[in-house]
């Protein structure tokens, strides 16, 4: 990449800058509009009003709300995002220790949506009215409209409770395993690297149920835009210049068609990633699965107010990072597009 893509990659991290503030900021306001109150709660329900009045001062709560952000805010300038009070760990290290359980379970349940959502898309495309248009589109609409949460428990209750074809959902690895030895974090690489295929075993086979739930969510978006990308690109001037200059269909379709289909298709993969790890907050809930999500909503249970805005400002990053490298590999397929588009 040369000097002035490095400079357009600055440009947009500079601009994302206002949006990361602002994300502080509302995190920040709304942690303390909620109802509850920390003190009460980690004070417990037998403490008197003293007693609560010392935890208050204690988390600095007793202060005012500009104050607090202030303090906020120059604790972040330094890298401290604060404790959490439900685990007494910092912020950044829970969130570290879980983050490669939520991404593990985020990306493999993009790839099961985009190794359907992309092939059924182009078939629906390319046959207009068929079954398999027909297919599509009721896929799109169950994807769009069953929740998240529905969706996994219909699963847990078939090929759990029913079938009994799926492990018990609760967490990660069954509790006859071990957890493999820590590299990467992700348990289906770290048992593989540790030449354990009994652990991967059981590890893939946790991972199906929750990973499914996200692919059917997943599979709408991905489906829709691959289905009416190729439409465009098949109605196009070079697709019919091909097909006059006999070309078989094919190479119509894989050279002409779905290259230019695929940097729309692209554009909606980051979206969907970033949309994919707000939706495992309430996934990793059905199934216990110990990542992020999970852990923003014990702590927004307790009102912990510094893991609530660590978790927001982590998807916060996450969410620039995903469009930011999305951006640089549109650039990178397609020179025709500028990263200051």
């Amino acid at each position: 990449m040369n000097s002035s893509k490095l400079i357009q990659v600055g440009r947009r991290l500079a601009q994302a800058l206002p949006s990361v503030f602002g994300v502080i900021v509302i995190s920040f306001v709304l942690t303390r509009t909620l109802p509850g109150d920390p003190a009460v709660y980690f004070a417990g329900d037998m403490a008197d009003k003293e007693s609560i009045e010392q935890v208050r001062r204690a988390l600095g709560l007793d202060k005012g709300w500009v104050e607090q952000f202030f303090i906020y805010v120059g604790n972040l300038v330094n890298g401290d995002w604060g404790m959490s009070l439900g685990t007494g760990r910092p912020v950044t290290e829970e969130l570290l220790a879980r983050l490669p359980a939520s991404l593990e379970l985020t990306l493999l349940g993009l790839g099961l949506a985009v190794a359907i959502a992309v092939p059924l898309g182009v078939l629906a495309a390319t046959r207009p009215d068929s079954w398999i248009d027909h297919v599509c589109r009721v896929l799109v609409t169950a994807g769009v409209s069953l929740p998240t949460f529905f969706t996994g428990l219909f699963l847990i209750y078939v090929f759990y409770y029913l079938l009994g074809w799926a492990p018990s959902p609760l967490g990660r690895l069954d509790i006859l395993f071990l957890s493999p030895p820590q590299v990467t974090g992700f348990y289906t690489i770290d048992s593989l690297i540790a030449g354990d295929p009994e652990t991967f075993a059981a590890v893939a086979a946790q991972l199906v149920l929750p990973a499914t739930t996200l692919a059917l969510f997943a599979l709408a978006p991905i489906a829709r835009m691959t289905r009416a990308a190729m439409l465009g690109a098949l109605a196009s001037d070079f697709v019919r210049t091909a097909r006059a200059n006999g070309l078989s269909r094919r190479v119509v379709l894989s050279t002409y068609a779905f290259r230019n289909a695929a940097l729309p298709v692209l554009t909606t993969l980051g979206m969907v990633f970033s949309f994919l790890l707000g939706a495992n907050v309430l996934v990793e809930k059905v199934f216990s699965w110990p990542g992020i999500g999970s852990f923003a909503i014990e702590a927004l249970v307790a009102s912990d107010y510094a893991a609530v805005q660590g978790f927001v400002l982590a998807m916060a990053l996450l969410f620039v990072c995903v469009n930011l490298a999305v951006d640089v590999i549109l650039t990178l397929i397609d020179p025709r597009l500028g990263l200051d588009d």
